[in-house]
């Protein structure tokens, strides 16, 4: 497979939805060595896309599934759903140590450290709450399978929920900015499961991915 090439998952006349590698960016950023993307690997296959087709976006060393819409209509009706929080959404990830326990619902407010970016820090006082449920699946060579189900959808949210003393004090395998991960390494955080409603029928539909770790 071409290193360009991003594969799709589905695809009609209004959204497409896509499986992103993990060290992918979902937009471009700022530079020419960060242009490469999501969406920039996606607008020079459907010639008619808008021009800023992200409804949602997944950190860049997050893989997984996102949908992005071709249409203004479509645009529209799906970034309602997510600032509604209509739209279901769990991963999966690896966690860098062992979890006793079987369930639970984190609450943590965080926001941007301003003088480390884009690191996030707990700050009950002037942060934003982050809600995530999550369930253990299973324990594997000291490390724990979870399902992440987040209520929330803030920047790295389950990153620092997973690694914060306060969350489950257990990094994610493979991070760098909350965990012990290393230049290179696979963060291992996927997005599996993706629920919406279609944006010009109403109809619900839902999209999963397995986890490549």
């Amino acid at each position: 497979m071409d290193a360009k090439t991003i594969e799709i998952i589905y695809e009609n006349e209004e959204f497409v939805v896509v499986n992103k590698p993990g060290g992918l960016l979902a937009v471009p950023g700022r530079g020419v060595d960060k242009q490469d993307s999501v969406v920039s690997r996606i607008k020079p296959l459907y010639p008619k896309i808008i021009e800023q087709p992200s409804v949602h976006r997944l950190d860049m060393y997050t893989s997984g599934l996102m949908v992005l819409a071709l249409t203004a209509r479509a645009h529209r009706a799906l970034s309602i759903q997510f600032e509604q929080r209509q739209v279901s959404k769990k991963y999966i990830a690896l966690l860098d140590g062992v979890i006793e326990q079987e369930c639970g619902t984190i609450r943590l407010s965080f926001r941007l450290d301003i003088d480390n970016r884009p690191y996030q820090i707990y700050d009950p006082v002037q942060g934003k709450e982050g809600i995530t449920h999550w369930t253990r699946l299973s324990i594997e060579n000291n490390r724990t399978r979870i399902e992440f189900t987040p209520i929330t959808g803030r920047t790295h949210q389950l990153r620092l929920h997973a690694s914060h003393p306060k969350g489950l004090a257990t990094p994610i395998v493979g991070d760098k900015l909350y965990g012990t991960g290393k230049e290179g390494d696979q963060m291992c955080l996927h997005a599996s499961l993706l629920q919406f409603f279609h944006p010009v029928t109403k109809e619900q539909i839902c999209f999963t991915s397995k986890a490549p770790f």
